[in-house]
């Protein structure tokens, strides 16, 4: 990913809240000799260190599952926050300006591998479906669930887990403007694009 120094960030406690916050990423591998994507939930454990481990399941009649353990490229895990459009009349200044966008992003990199116990696929599942279900009533839980309905549906799915070996972080938030520039801008955009350019010091 191109990250331009003053859009970088490399606070890993950010970026780590960015991927829990937005866990609904897009996985990217090479399958075939093509670019190969699949949108789905993960969830992000902080262990090991420094950067943690992506953990997911795919259905079984998805081909991306057969190239986590090809050789090969790395799985990419691209994690997508708040976006909007800019317009270069918020700016209020004299000089040239064009239209641009804002937006926040996470890049994971990692080699994925296949998770053949079915005790970590259920706990997978736990905990993805826990994560989802902690403000609803009445709630789903995968331990109640009819035991011989949930191996049949297991068997449906692959279930990994991707530890990262590279984390890229990008906050494009008009750092590139005035301090008085990008307090319009935030104004004008509001909301949690508004509170993470507040949080960023931007």
């Amino acid at each position: 990913m191109y990250v331009p120094k003053h859009f970088l960030v490399e606070d890993v406690r950010w970026i780590r809240t960015f991927i829990d916050e937005h866990r609904f990423a897009t996985l990217v591998t090479v399958l075939d000799g093509a670019p190969f994507a699949t949108h789905l939930p993960l969830v992000y454990d902080p262990e090991p260190a420094p950067y943690g481990t992506l953990r997911g399941h795919v259905a079984r009649a998805n081909p991306h599952w057969r190239s986590f353990e090809a050789p090969g490229a790395p799985q990419l895990a691209i994690f997508t926050g708040p976006h909007a459009y800019v317009s270069p009349t918020w700016y209020r200044s004299d000089g040239p300006a064009v239209p641009t966008w804002n937006y926040t992003t996470v890049h994971a990199y990692g080699r994925a591998r296949i998770l053949e116990d079915a005790r970590d696929v259920r706990a997978l599942l736990a905990q993805l479906t826990n994560r989802e279900e902690q403000k609803l009533e009445p709630r789903y839980t995968v331990e109640a669930q009819d035991p011989e309905y949930l191996e049949h549906m297991m068997r449906q799915i692959v279930a990994f887990e991707l530890p990262i070996s590279k984390l890229e972080a990008k906050a494009k938030l008009s750092q590139n403007r005035t301090p008085d520039e990008r307090r319009r801008v935030a104004e004008q955009l509001g909301g949690e694009l508004e509170a993470l350019m507040k949080e960023l010091s931007l």
